[in-house]
């Protein structure tokens, strides 16, 4: 049972890293204010990012904090953020409240039924997509721990 399972978690794995280079799945979702946010439209100015999150999970949250100093540092360059919420209909309500008592810079969009993030191979979060200006994806990462923050700089300032 325990090899199945294994074997089971490394080909979705592997479906995830086998995006780096390639093009991202378009999307097309609802901000938190229920404005339609189409993943293409914001391609061909600078670099995207993109993270999955939620609001009941730690490792997010502590994420979104650098995130938002990060945006901050590098908007005015062309950088854009999409906060991908993928809290269900239970827990759906309390991110428009969680992201305005915050004060995140960035969109957030939500995907209650979690289409975006199978399309984007996402099984667990937070889960970072840096998009280049073309919409390939050039980084990505899954959990957070402080400092993870270094690298993912490094490449947005290499894709400016």
């Amino acid at each position: 049972m325990k090899r199945i399972a294994l074997f089971a978690w490394l080909i979705l794995s592997a479906a995830v890293f086998c995006q780096s280079g390639k093009n991202a799945p378009d999307f097309n979702l609802d901000d938190i204010d229920k404005n339609d946010v189409e993943l293409s439209k914001l391609t061909g100015n600078g670099p995207i990012l993109i993270s999955f999150w939620a609001t009941w999970c730690k490792p997010c949250v502590e994420e979104m904090t650098e995130f938002a100093r990060i945006y901050e540092e590098y908007k005015a360059k062309g950088f854009n953020m999409l906060a991908v919420s993928v809290d269900n209909e239970k827990t759906v309500s309390k991110v428009k409240p969680f992201v305005k008592s915050r004060k995140y810079p960035f969109t957030g969009v939500l995907d209650t039924n979690g289409e975006t993030a199978r399309k984007y191979g996402v099984l667990s979060i937070p889960a970072t997509f840096l998009l280049d200006k073309e919409g390939k994806v050039v980084y990505q990462s899954t959990g957070f721990k402080k400092g993870d923050e270094l690298k993912l700089i490094k490449k947005i300032e290499e894709n400016l």
